[in-house]
């Protein structure tokens, strides 16, 4: 019989950005309560249906099965950091300068878009969702109405005239 083993985990996970929305907040709670509440117990029972079948080691469903319960268990314990760590992007009524959590209206090659700054948990750049630490928001962040951005491309630079703060 072969003794399994695991490789040793070289990659390190970067910490998640801890500034998310409220929305954000409630939605990783509910998460993390449905694992913990249906999704947890659903799997442990398998396993134990699955280790009740006999020899572990030629057992390819018990041994799938105890892989989901240790992914499951992970992101459980992932969503928990997130949510111990957490800083919660409280709306700014300062609409001088753009920070986090503002939507900025700029024009771009005459085109004119409007962007949300959050964290990077968060971003969706197709639905103008940024995160504070891409090029774009980075360069954005602390400027005020009517200032010009340049943000250096890969083959060009874009020059973004912020026309709105929300």
């Amino acid at each position: 019989m072969q003794t399994p083993y695991r490789k040793k985990e070289t990659y390190i996970r970067p910490k998640a950005d801890p500034n998310i929305t409220p929305e954000k907040f409630a939605a990783l709670g509910v998460k993390l309560k449905r694992m913990k509440e249906i999704d947890r117990p659903r799997l442990s029972e398998e396993t134990k249906r699955l280790a009740a079948m006999g020899d572990f080691s030629e057992n390819a469903g018990y041994q799938l099965a105890k892989s989901r319960l240790r992914g499951l268990n992970q992101r459980i314990l992932d969503s928990e950091d997130l949510l111990k760590r957490a800083e919660i992007i409280a709306p700014n009524p300062d609409k001088n300068s753009i920070g986090l959590g503002h939507s900025v209206t700029v024009e771009v090659n005459g085109r004119i878009k409007t962007y949300q700054i959050l964290g990077s948990t968060e971003t969706n750049p197709m639905s103008g969702v940024i995160s504070y630490s891409s090029p774009l928001g980075a360069a954005l962040l602390g400027h005020k109405v009517g200032d010009i951005v340049s943000v250096a491309l890969s083959d060009r630079v874009a020059r973004y005239k912020i026309i709105a703060i929300d």
